[in-house]
């Protein structure tokens, strides 16, 4: 008996899945499989997904604008002092790299060639274009042509000073935009606490503490960015001035040479002239 009952209730169960709706079960069986069609996932994820990627690169562009227009106007003196800092240094970079004022190389093959009486070679191994050369070459020229030492050396000595000019020349912005930076950022510094004490007692008694770490945090920003203008320019300047400084003492000691040591005839000459 329970053998029968158990294949009779079996036969009822295929009966009733053979008669079941054929579109129900699809519908069912398609909302249980997982989706595999990019074309079927959701849209608005993925317009999410695209506007972060377009935005995650412009982030910290973001940030420094933010910084620009919540610093005021002291920042963006700050950031045009930087640009006139920049500019410095690139020219500065050129005039000191490209044509080398010191022409070290020259002015050693000079002096030896002057050392030994070859006075023609010496002068011909030097040219106006660089500093200590140029004014070497007239200290030669002027004790090959016999010309009066005294008035020789105040040439020289107003050449050399021309030429030490031009090699200094910017460098005084550079010193003012050092001193300046640091005190234009601590002016902005002022303000905005002074802006962020007027928003507490506007406040009353409902302060909230927001209100004042928000007003420092701007405050101090320009601070930040007055010594990280200053910081590199500081730096720069006394690399700049010190590269002038060993540049004179090359000067003073090549000229002095030209006069300490007068070139020797060479022997060749000698029996020349005994010729």
């Amino acid at each position: 008996m329970s053998t029968e009952a158990n294949s009779t209730a079996s036969d009822e169960a295929v009966t009733a899945a053979s008669n079941a709706d054929p579109a129900a079960t699809t519908d069912a069986l398609s909302s249980a499989a997982p989706v595999t069609d990019p074309t079927q996932l959701p849209a608005e994820p993925m317009v999410n997904a695209l506007h972060d990627s377009a935005v995650a690169p412009t982030s910290m562009l973001d940030t420094v604008t933010g910084w620009l227009v919540v610093g005021g106007p002291v920042v963006w003196i700050l950031l045009a002092m930087s640009v006139v800092a920049l500019s410095i240094l690139l020219i500065k970079l050129w005039q000191f790299n490209l044509p080398r004022p010191e022409g070290s190389r020259a002015v050693n093959r000079s002096l030896s060639m002057w050392h030994k009486g070859d006075a023609e070679g010496a002068i011909a191994q030097l040219n106006t274009r660089q500093t200590v050369p140029a004014v070497l070459l007239l200290a030669m020229r002027g004790m090959r042509n016999g010309t009066d030492q005294t008035l020789l050396r105040e040439e020289l000595q107003r050449v050399g000073s021309y030429r030490l000019n031009q090699l200094k020349l910017l460098l005084r912005p550079l010193e003012v935009i050092a001193n300046l930076a640091p005190l234009l950022g601590l002016l902005g510094t002022v303000l905005g606490m002074i802006e962020a004490f007027q928003q507490m007692e506007s406040a009353g008694s409902r302060v909230d503490p927001s209100i004042l770490s928000g007003g420092i945090w701007q405050a101090l920003l320009t601070t930040a960015v007055g010594l990280a203008v200053a910081i590199p320019v500081v730096a720069i300047h006394s690399w700049l001035e010190r590269r002038v400084e060993r540049i004179a003492a090359s000067l003073n000691d090549a000229v002095t040479q030209v006069f300490t040591h007068q070139p020797k005839p060479q022997h060749s000459a000698k029996v020349a002239n005994a010729a």
